[in-house]
């Protein structure tokens, strides 16, 4: 066998449009730090929505053992959809705003030391789940973070920041809805600020509302969050970068496998953090172990 077919086939998708210009500089990257002796690498650019799925499917059918999403949790998204049940592996340059799923991974948000992670190249099997047979990685929802995806998908410029006066400012004037939940047939019934479906830990930008959410253990857990005063939700927010939220009153956890959810109105949920719209009832399911991703 020569050299040259004994190394790994590996495709890095680019987002150029993630986050706030990330993407900046990663070719000459790729080429300075990827090692050329396991590696032969190709790049392919997105050009639109859907675009990494229809890439890393292609990719995945013809053999290539290691396909990267470089962007936010979107792009990796859209390119694991590619990928769940084959043997090709996920690899993440962190490029966006939220980087959550990265970030519960503990890939470095450093491009060079995300390189390097792929140099080593160890692989861990995680979770996948859906919402209505759409894929989520780390983290879907409805309510009030789905509301404020909406708004931050549409704004002009990106980053916490933006994400952050977008929650501010929309916080006081949303009222949290009625929700009726069948979780692994058990039914109850919460009027709630939002619900999130957690595969990791993270919400994005290093904080979490679910800190003990695991993405291998075959469940998704529900988190339901209420509404809390204007003036306590300031106070309360550290919470959700310490990792301590979840020892509040405001949120309830509850793992399931499948869980089915009613509400009055079809409307915006989000997937890992992308907003979607979807109808008035959702039925969510656990992949378990579907995807190979490349991990430290």
């Amino acid at each position: 066998m020569s050299e040259e077919s004994s190394k790994k086939h590996i495709l890095f998708i680019i987002n150029p449009i993630s986050g706030i210009g990330n993407h900046h500089g990663v070719e000459h990257l790729i080429t300075e730090r990827l090692d050329s002796a396991r590696f032969n690498s190709s790049i392919i650019y997105t050009n639109s929505q859907g675009h990494a799925s229809e890439i890393s499917r292609e990719a995945a059918a013809d053999g290539v053992e290691i396909i990267v999403a470089v962007g936010g949790d979107g792009t990796v998204n859209e390119t694991a959809a590619g990928l769940i049940g084959t043997e090709s592996a996920l690899a993440i340059i962190p490029a966006g705003s939220g980087n959550g799923l990265a970030r519960h991974l503990k890939i470095p948000m450093n491009k060079k030391r995300a390189i390097d992670v792929i140099n080593h190249g160890k692989v861990q099997k995680i979770d996948t789940a859906t919402i209505n047979d759409q894929l989520f990685v780390n983290l879907a929802g409805v309510g009030f973070d789905a509301s404020v995806a909406k708004k931050f998908a549409s704004a002009g410029k990106r980053g916490f920041s933006t994400y952050f006066r977008i929650t501010t400012n929309s916080y006081k004037n949303y009222e949290p809805k009625q929700y009726t939940l069948v979780i692994d047939g058990k039914v109850i019934k919460r009027r709630a600020l939002l619900i999130s479906f957690a595969n990791s830990n993270q919400f994005g930008n290093n904080t979490s509302i679910d800190p003990t959410a695991s993405i291998d253990d075959g469940f998704i857990d529900v988190c339901i969050v209420g509404k809390m005063p204007y003036w306590k939700a300031l106070l309360l927010a550290p919470l959700l970068f310490l990792k301590k939220f979840d020892q509040t009153k405001y949120i309830e956890i509850i793992r399931a496998k499948e869980v089915v959810l009613k509400r009055k109105k079809g409307k915006s949920i989000h997937l890992d953090g992308d907003p979607k719209t979807m109808g008035k009832e959702l039925t969510m399911r656990i992949n378990p172990l579907s995807l190979n991703v490349i991990v430290p």
